[in-house]
């Protein structure tokens, strides 16, 4: 049986508090796991290791503001994360070298 997976697709005018806020809540479910934070589309994985949700992020990485964005968003997830104390991971890939040029 395929896992289904949830997709939210967000544009430069994201509320980061508002979407922190939301991811934070998927991250804190016992059945979660990690997530992978690259570029601009983010997965969340259970324990099994499916995907079973998707953030993509239609932001530019030239643009400066937009990266701030992510990067203010990154760091308030993975304070989260670490804030749980137990095996929820990420991985963090949020820069890649060929989105900036």
């Amino acid at each position: 049986m395929e896992t289904m997976v949830a997709k939210e697709v967000y544009y430069i005018d994201f509320d980061v508090d508002e979407v922190t806020s939301r991811i934070n809540s998927l991250m804190g479910r016992w059945s979660v796991h990690m997530i992978k934070i690259r570029g601009q589309n983010w997965q969340v994985f259970n324990h099994s290791g499916d995907v079973i949700h998707e953030f993509h992020f239609f932001i530019d990485f030239k643009n400066v503001d937009g990266r701030i964005k992510l990067e203010d968003l990154k760091l308030n997830v993975i304070h989260y994360i670490e804030s749980l104390r137990d095996d929820t991971a990420y991985i963090d890939e949020l820069v890649i070298e060929e989105l900036l040029y």
